[in-house]
């Protein structure tokens, strides 16, 4: 696959008619692809035209229950064949696909069901208990489900059973939404996120520009499909880019990953920064397995410290990239194969990226100053907005910029460095302390394998600076290691920066994706 030049045709620009199905899978097949692998993975191979004709079948399937343009449909499976046929067989009917993370409960999954209010729900049978319970509440209309169904259920294989039928992919505008993805957000409050059928040229081509395909790419992301990073870099992108996604088999373990890259011949893998402390914990992971494949891999959804992309690169010699993104869009800036890695930073500016650092006035800062990281309202590739939520929805967009709520600065170079989520952020002595400087800074400690920082309320100084820190299997909490913890950082922090407080944990709470969680840590524990 020969890489086009800079800017191609059409860079980042989508036609007035536009159908994301269309453009991901129904353009592969027509250019020729039916006969590539399309997904590998427990599962098996399925090849593009066989994909293509499963989403046919799904597609007649769901449109004889009635399903039609502008209605939702959620999806609450794990990473799979049918996730991938419901997802793209609803978006071809004009239908909105709501994606919701696999493991929610049914207290969780209930304020997405009553402000979406889906026509029919796709589930598997390992993960339906929480659909099952609001089924019966009245909330859900129409179950299909993988696996054995329940009596009033619809069988997936059932639905799909026409494979012959050709169903027409309906037309949509360019800017009409495609799907949303809920997430819970800062405050715990599920919000719906609009995304437009444009945003797959928009993302995709900056993807492509980021990080070149190759026409024997395997790619492999950890995170579920229900996470826009992981649905886009497994599933959505692989398939515009005429390539092969594979799917984790089980949970994101070093296990798992390491068995899969192994036995799929991974080319690209996407993670997140955890899962990279968690390989590289493994020992002599890089002897163990066959990894030869793997051209590089990639890291996001939280910092990338700079211990974790040295050791990484010692061991393995593989490159690895960091982007930063926000659901509401995806990658925006981004390490790739275009510049050289400045370990700690996540890179530049994509091309093309209408984004700026404002001061609280809304103008921009200068370089090296610390500012809020905004999105510009025109770029094709930002979201319409929270689905029903237009109080959420102007609160972070305002003056044509969408407000990320991530603090960030550029040095001279032009590389971006994420100082944290603004929430995050917090004052000690009346100075700003950003947490993710002082968690890198820790992290370089061999004996130390992640790291959170967070305020502990104080009447004298306002905050102190708590620090809560893992250790490494074969490290004991002592009072001369925290000796050897707090000098290690004197040297690389000014003296105001230096947590007043080290605490030792055996693990740090993390969200479903792997992302440290600075929210739970509220309990003071033991502390030095």
């Amino acid at each position: 696959m020969s890489e086009p030049p800079f800017p191609w045709p059409g860079y980042r620009s989508a036609p007035e008619k536009l159908n994301l199905a269309e453009a991901v899978l129904g353009a592969a097949v027509a250019g020729g692809a039916g006969g590539r692998a399309a997904l590998i993975g427990p599962h098996g191979t399925i090849t593009y035209a066989e994909l293509d004709r499963l989403v046919d079948g799904v597609a007649a399937g769901v449109s004889a229950l009635g399903i039609e343009r502008g209605d939702l449909v959620l999806i609450k499976m794990g990473n799979c064949v049918e996730f991938a046929a419901a997802f793209l067989a609803t978006v071809k009917l004009g239908a909105i696909p709501v994606l919701v993370n696999s493991f929610l409960t049914a207290a969780e999954l209930r304020p997405v069901l009553q402000q979406a209010e889906p026509k029919l729900v796709f589930t598997e049978a390992a993960r339906a208990g929480s659909v099952r319970e609001w089924r019966a509440d009245g909330l859900i209309v129409e179950v299909v489900c993988t696996g054995e169904a329940a009596a009033n259920e619809i069988g997936f294989a059932s639905l799909a059973a026409n494979r012959s039928a050709t169903i027409e992919t309906v037309e949509t505008r360019a800017d009409q939404p495609a799907f949303i993805v809920y997430t819970s957000g800062t405050t715990g409050v599920p919000k719906g996120i609009v995304h437009a059928h444009r945003w797959i040229v928009a993302l995709g081509d900056l993807n492509r520009y980021r990080l070149p395909p190759q026409s024997d790419d395997v790619v492999m992301a950890t995170g579920e499909w229900s996470f826009i990073s992981a649905l886009g870099h497994n599933l959505l992108f692989p398939l515009r880019n005429r390539v092969t996604g594979a799917i984790l088999d089980g949970r994101a373990t070093p296990k798992n990953i390491l068995a899969a890259v192994e036995r799929y011949r991974v080319t690209v893998l996407h993670s997140v920064a955890t899962v990279y402390r968690r390989l590289l914990a493994t020992p002599d992971f890089e002897r163990q397995h066959d990894l030869s494949t793997l051209r590089y891999a990639h890291s996001t959804g939280e910092a990338l410290r700079e211990a974790t992309y040295r050791e990484w690169k010692r061991r393995f010699g593989c490159e690895l990239f960091e982007h930063y993104g926000v659901s509401e869009y995806q990658l925006v800036i981004g390490h790739g194969v275009r510049d050289p890695v400045k370990p700690g930073s996540v890179g530049k500016l994509l091309p093309g990226v209408g984004a700026a650092i404002l001061d609280d006035d809304g103008k921009p800062v200068r370089r090296g100053e610390l500012g809020r990281f905004a999105i510009s309202t025109a770029d094709p590739g930002l979201f319409l907005g929270y689905y029903k939520d237009r109080k959420r929805t102007e609160e972070v967009i305002r003056n044509g910029w969408y407000f990320t709520g991530d603090l960030a600065y550029q040095d001279n170079d032009g590389y971006f460095f994420i100082a944290g989520r603004r929430d995050d952020c917090f004052k000690s002595r009346g100075i700003f302390i950003a947490p993710t400087e002082i968690e890198n800074a820790l992290q370089k400690h061999p004996a130390i394998i992640e790291a959170a920082v967070v305020a502990e309320p104080d009447a004298e100084i306002g905050n102190k600076i708590r620090a809560v820190v893992a250790l490494a299997k074969n490290q004991r909490p002592s009072e001369a290691l925290l000796a050897e913890i707090r000098n290690s950082l004197h040297g690389q922090l000014a003296p105001y920066k230096i947590p007043h407080i080290i605490e030792f944990t055996e693990t740090l709470p993390k969200s479903p994706i792997g992302k440290i969680l600075r929210s739970a840590l509220t309990a003071p524990g033991d502390h030095h």
